[in-house]
């Protein structure tokens, strides 16, 4: 049960991530009367017909910056991660540890092969029909 609500935890938070865009379009169009009226940068120019635009365009730059901030530190931390090495010094003790020597030459012999193919051997009669 945790498994799978955690799953649907990180999906959702996933798709909500990629849909960025989205919720800024979907808040424009929901708040669009109060952000003509209130935020609007050209409320006092009517002639622009600007109607909160300005607001919309302005917060999808500021999405897209957020997504290429995260994306970029996304990369940084996946590089730290694949680069990352930590070297621990063990006190090692001279007796506890056993050298091995491994010869310098390991002589390997491939089995022989044989050129032959290799036939089943004959059952001794053939019934054809």
């Amino acid at each position: 049960m945790l498994k799978r609500f955690t799953a649907v935890v990180l999906m959702i938070t996933l798709l909500l991530a990629q849909f960025s865009r989205v919720f800024v379009y979907a808040g424009f169009e929901l708040n669009e009367r109060y952000i003509a009226t209130v935020l609007c940068e050209n409320k006092d120019k009517p002639a622009m017909h600007c109607n909160g635009k300005c607001y919309l365009v302005k917060k999808l730059k500021q999405a897209e910056e957020k997504e290429k901030k995260q994306e970029r530190e996304a990369q940084k931390k996946s590089a730290a991660d694949v680069f990352f090495l930590t070297v621990i010094d063990l006190p090692v003790l001279p007796f506890l540890v056993k050298q091995v020597k491994f010869p310098s030459e390991i002589s390997f012999d491939l089995p022989v092969r044989s050129s032959e193919i290799p036939h089943p051997p004959p059952s001794g009669r053939f019934i054809f029909s």
